[in-house]
């Protein structure tokens, strides 16, 4: 019998080196896929929502030609025509459509804690609609109203689909969500035959807005510098009741002639306490860009 020799001290039999390679080759293999899948996640998200942004925009109609004069503020409420003269100068052309990008802080329960955002949202004014995207370092959702009809969709890792909600309430809270950030594009506020304004005193007054018979209404605040400051309704919280909800806006800024705000606050203003859920600090708007 021929006679076996040892092993020096780190050397690895023939057989265990195959192994060994076979196994980083599958981790390799394995790795590459899960790159793969995840790109092919990302993509299909991508793929998404530029469809919805394709969808809100062939229904928007041009309304730029249209300008804002101070006769349309005959008759509104005192602190609504002060708002007006504030934040638009006579001959601006009405907005038809908006890009935005932003970034901030959201919660995805109430009771967890903050987690960083990045989003980027395009609006329609004349018909009603707006397409949202946001992402985190875990989920992706996409927050929309689009040919009348609301709709949020999240996924996590860009992979697994964990939430698509969808129907009469949902359509109701997108068209109230639309109507809040109008504010970033103000001409969209002027009275017309479906929005009008009321008074409640010097330093409020009620807005409503009336679309495919859905009426919403906002109790909106104005500051000392005839700023709007929060807006407050009644809109379902998810898929349960309609609980008071409220939008805090800041640090107006001049952009392409218009102030608007460049921070947004949602929250739920609860029997048990005020609970804010996002805060958005606008990086970048756009007006009317060609369609």
């Amino acid at each position: 019998m021929d006679s076996i020799k040892p092993l020096s001290v780190g050397q690895v039999p023939s057989n265990a080196r195959g192994k060994v390679a076979t196994a980083s080759q599958w981790s390799l293999r394995v790795i590459s896929l899960l790159i793969l899948v995840f790109f092919c996640g990302r993509l299909n998200l991508y793929l998404r929502f530029s469809g919805d942004v394709a969808r809100l925009l062939a229904n928007a109609t041009d309304v730029s030609a249209n300008k804002f004069s101070y006769r349309q503020l005959v008759g509104l409420p005192s602190p609504v025509r002060q708002y007006f003269r504030h934040v638009l100068r006579p001959g601006q052309p009405y907005i038809s459509n908006v890009y935005m990008l932003h970034s901030g802080l959201f919660k995805t329960n109430l009771k967890k804690g903050w987690v960083a955002i990045s989003g980027e949202e395009y609006f329609t004014a004349h018909r009603p609609g707006f397409v949202w995207k946001g992402k985190t370092a875990t989920f992706t959702a996409r927050d929309m109203f689009v040919d009348g009809k609301g709709r949020l969709v999240v996924h996590l890792f860009s992979l697994f689909q964990i939430q698509d909600s969808q129907g009469p309430q949902f359509n109701r809270g997108e068209l109230m969500r639309w109507l809040g950030e109008s504010v970033c594009f103000p001409t969209n506020l002027l009275p017309s035959g479906n929005l009008k304004w009321y008074p409640i005193d010097e330093r409020s007054a009620r807005l409503e807005y009336s679309y495919q018979g859905t009426l919403i209404s906002f109790m909106v605040a104005f500051n000392a510098n005839h700023e709007i400051e929060q807006m407050t309704a009644m809109r379902n919280m998810g898929d349960g009741p309609r609980q008071k909800w409220v939008t805090r806006l800041s640090d107006y800024q001049l952009r392409d002639g218009i102030l608007t705000p460049t921070v947004l606050e949602a929250a739920w203003d609860l029997p048990e306490g005020y609970f804010p859920y996002a805060r958005f600090v606008i990086t970048e708007i756009e007006y009317n860009q060609a369609l």
